[in-house]
C-alpha cells in the first residue's frame, strides 16, 4: 500500500499489509533518514559506496554507520551490519527488538539475514537497489526468510536524495 503524506514527495510503501501507515511517524522517518544520508555522505567522501544507516529505538538513536568494507578490509562491513554490531555491543544483547533501521539504500540478502536475526521491528529504506536489493527489488527476503520473525518494511523515504547521492558518487568514479 502506498501513501503520500503531507510533506510532499516522500512516499512510504508499507509492504506488510498489517502495518498501516502512520503519518505521525513520517516526521521521525524523515529526520532519521536525513541522519542516514549524512552518514552516507561521510562514507562517500572516504571513498566508500555512500550507504548510511541509523538504528533507532523509541525515537532515540542507538547507532549510526556508513559502509566501510574498503577501509576495514571486510566484505561484511555494510552500514546495516555495522549499526547492528555497535548497538548489540552497547545493549549487551544480539537481539534488538523494538528497533527501526533507517538505511539509504535497500539492504542486500546478507543484511536482511542479519536484520532477521537481530529481531529488528521495522526497516525503512530510501531507494531500491535493482541488482542486489533483497526486500523489494532482486528478491523479497523480508517475507521469505524461514523462521518466526518478520519486520515491517517502508520504502521511498528521501529516496530521491539517496538515489542522487549514489548516482553522483558513481558518476564521479567513472570520471563523467
Amino acid at each position: 500500500m502506498s501513501a503520500q503524506n503531507l510533506y510532499g514527495s516522500v512516499f512510504a510503501m508499507h509492504l506488510d499489509p498489517s502495518a498501516e501507515p502512520s503519518f505521525a511517524a513520517d516526521v521521525l522517518d524523515i529526520r532519521m533518514m536525513h541522519a542516514a544520508l549524512a552518514a552516507a555522505r561521510l562514507g562517500g567522501a572516504a571513498g566508500e559506496v555512500p550507504v548510511g544507516a541509523v538504528l533507532v529505538r523509541d525515537g532515540g538513536i542507538l547507532s549510526v554507520a556508513h559502509n566501510c568494507p574498503i577501509r576495514l578490509h571486510d566484505p561484511t562491513a555494510h552500514a546495516e551490519v555495522l549499526v547492528l554490531r555497535d548497538a548489540a555491543r552497547r545493549e549487551r544483547d544480539y537481539r534488538l527488538p523494538g528497533t527501526t533501521l533507517y538505511v539509504t539504500v535497500e539492504p542486500c540478502a546478507m543484511c536482511v539475514g542479519a536484520l532477521v536475526h537481530a529481531r529488528v521491528r521495522r526497516v525503512v529504506f530510501g531507494c531500491r537497489e535493482p541488482k542486489t536489493g533483497a526486500l523489494a527489488s532482486a528478491a523479497t527476503l523480508g517475507w521469505a526468510v524461514p523462521g518466526n520473525h518478520r519486520f515491517a518494511i517502508s520504502e521511498g523515504v528521501c529516496g530521491d536524495n539517496a538515489r542522487a547521492l549514489l548516482q553522483e558518487f558513481f558518476r564521479a568514479r567513472r570520471g563523467a
